[in-house]
């Protein structure tokens, strides 16, 4: 990263030549390791497989016509975790599994392995590693799940989006949770502990972290509003009320999380969430910078209750892309690229699948 930084400071970003669409598809194939056949989450510093910023992506590339290599990407990578006995949330360039922080468990790297199986129809690669995905659904149960209440447990800290945070039973973990369990039911293959135990999710969620206008962020007792807290619940399919996604909806437009476009984790630092060593490195990282991966599955979950600003925000993503000739990770709350002593916004993302399938159902 550093390195990146200093090589961006002298000849900038890679720029792509074309209209919109055809950066989008460019970076798509510069995302695909054809030696590994796998997708990494990025051409920049994030040259690797992430198993959340995959499962962003898998619904938008079986869409757009890279379904096998999304199970290339899926045969790849669970071959690699069953090698190193562990599923985590990422795997090196040099084939090694990891999680971010170090030793952490992820709540969501398994619940994104088995949604991108889902989408992929990867039934075949489901037989192939039952054995394996028996072992990790029975290990994430162990590890995650507090059998009294079906949620998260609240004293443990989890690697997770925000992962510069320390959260006690986020609601972005506990939707993962939910996520897992129902599309568990999917697959006849492998098992669901989930079932057994008769955990509701939506209830869950509505129960503990609804407040009648937005989603709590966790159950630290902070009230703050969140923009994953507030996207993640509808974007998994576990809430689809249209009058909850209205009054949410309200609450982020009034904090201004998705302006100048969306959408931001939150207004301002949360310090009782952040990690110190992290955010002295990157201070506001996580915090009121404008995350592009969490704003196109926002965008997505806006198209389900409101196309026509849907369409608003997405024409303001076309406008950054073709600025900068570029698909680009992050940037500073009034619209510039992230930028600090040792960072610089990363370029080339796998996200930018996401923008073509909303262009390809908003604008059709």
């Amino acid at each position: 990263m550093v390195s990146r930084r200093i090589r961006i400071f002298f000849i900038g970003v890679k720029k792509y030549q074309g209209n919109d669409e055809q950066i989008c598809s460019q970076i798509i194939n510069d995302c695909y390791n054809k030696q590994k056949k796998c997708f990494m989450v990025s051409n920049g510093h994030f040259k690797e497989f992430f198993a959340r910023d995959f499962g962003w992506c898998t619904e938008a590339l079986v869409s757009l016509g890279y379904r096998q290599k999304a199970l290339d990407t899926l045969d790849y990578v669970l071959g690699t975790y069953r090698k190193h006995g562990k599923i985590m949330q990422s795997i090196s360039s040099g084939g090694a599994p990891f999680t971010f922080p170090h030793n952490l468990f992820c709540p969501d790297a398994l619940a994104f392995i088995i949604r991108s199986l889902k989408l992929a129809k990867a039934h075949q690669l489901v037989r192939k590693y039952k054995l394996f995905l028996n072992k990790e659904i029975k290990r994430y149960f162990n590890e995650v799940v507090d059998l009294k209440t079906g949620l998260v447990k609240k004293q443990v800290r989890y690697s997770s989006m925000k992962d510069h945070f320390a959260r006690q039973s986020s609601c972005y973990d506990n939707v993962m949770c939910g996520m897992l369990a129902q599309d568990l039911n999917y697959f006849k293959d492998i098992i669901n502990p989930f079932k057994k135990q008769g955990y509701n999710y939506k209830k869950l969620l509505m129960k503990y972290f609804w407040t009648g206008e937005y989603f709590l962020d966790d159950l630290s007792g902070s009230r703050h509003v969140a923009g994953d807290a507030n996207t993640l619940p509808f974007w998994s399919g576990l809430i689809t009320d249209r009058r909850i996604f209205r009054r949410v909806l309200a609450s982020l437009r009034r904090e201004k999380l998705d302006r100048p476009f969306p959408l931001k984790y939150t207004k301002r630092r949360i310090k009782r969430q952040q990690a110190f060593f992290e955010n002295i490195i990157l201070p506001d990282y996580e915090t009121d910078a404008v995350w592009i991966h969490v704003g196109l599955m926002f965008i997505i979950s806006t198209y389900y209750f409101d196309k026509n600003l849907a369409r608003k925000y997405l024409r303001k993503y076309k406008h950054l892309i073709l600025k900068h000739r570029n698909f680009l990770e992050v940037y500073e709350p009034d619209g510039r690229p992230f930028s600090k002593l040792v960072y610089y916004t990363d370029e080339s993302m796998l996200w930018a699948a996401n923008y073509l399938y909303l262009k390809k159902i908003l604008m059709t």
